[in-house]
C-alpha cells in the first residue's frame, strides 16, 4: 500500500516511533505517581490505545512493503538478512505493545488515587493493598520491555535502509 507514492510502512512507523515512548512514559507515570491518576488516567489509555494501533499498522505495512519490494532477494543476501531481523523484532513488538496495552487498561480500570481537585472530584477508590502495589509494577516492567523493543526495532529497520552492503 502507498501514499502519494511511498509506502505506507514509512509513514506508519514514524507515529509508532514517536507515540509508543509517549504512551510508556504516561504509563509509567500513572503507575508510579498515584497522586496524579486523575489527570493521567484518559491520557495514558488514549496513548496506549493509538500506540497499539500504531505499531500493528506497521507490522501490516512491514509485511506487505517487504512482500512487494523485497520479497525476490536472495535468502543468503545480507539486506534481507537485515530486514528478516527487523521483521522479526517488530512481530515481537507488536505483541509486547499489546502485552503494555492489557496492562495498563487495567490499571487505569483498578487503581485509585485522589484527586487534585479540591472538590474531589475526579477521585477513585483504592484497590486491593495487593492491587496497588503488583499492578504498577506490572506497568512499569511492561513499559520499560515496550520501550526497549521499540529501539531495537527501530535500529534494525534503520540499520536495514541504511548500511546497505556497497558493490
Amino acid at each position: 500500500m502507498e501514499v502519494n507514492g511511498l509506502p505506507a510502512h514509512v509513514l506508519v512507523v514514524h507515529a509508532a516511533v514517536v507515540l509508543t515512548p509517549l504512551a510508556v512514559i504516561a504509563a509509567i507515570v500513572f503507575a508510579a505517581m498515584p497522586r496524579w491518576r486523575f489527570l493521567t488516567r484518559w491520557p495514558t489509555v488514549a496513548l496506549a490505545v493509538v500506540a497499539t494501533v500504531a505499531t500493528w499498522s506497521a507490522r501490516f505495512s512491514g509485511d506487505d512493503f517487504f512482500e512487494s519490494r523485497f520479497a525476490a532477494l536472495p535468502a543468503d543476501s545480507p539486506v534481507r538478512a537485515g530486514i528478516m531481523e527487523h521483521q522479526e523484532l517488530g512481530e515481537t513488538l507488536s505483541l509486547v505493545t499489546t502485552a503494555f496495552f492489557v496492562v495498563t487498561v487495567l490499571g487505569v480500570a483498578l487503581l485509585g488515587g485522589p484527586s487534585g481537585l479540591a472538590s474531589g472530584r475526579g477521585a477513585k477508590e483504592r484497590a486491593r493493598a495487593g492491587v496497588e502495589v503488583a499492578l504498577p509494577v506490572l506497568i512499569v516492567v511492561a513499559s520499560v520491555a515496550t520501550l526497549v523493543y521499540v529501539v531495537r526495532t527501530g535500529d534494525a529497520g534503520a540499520r536495514a535502509t541504511w548500511e546497505q552492503p556497497s558493490g
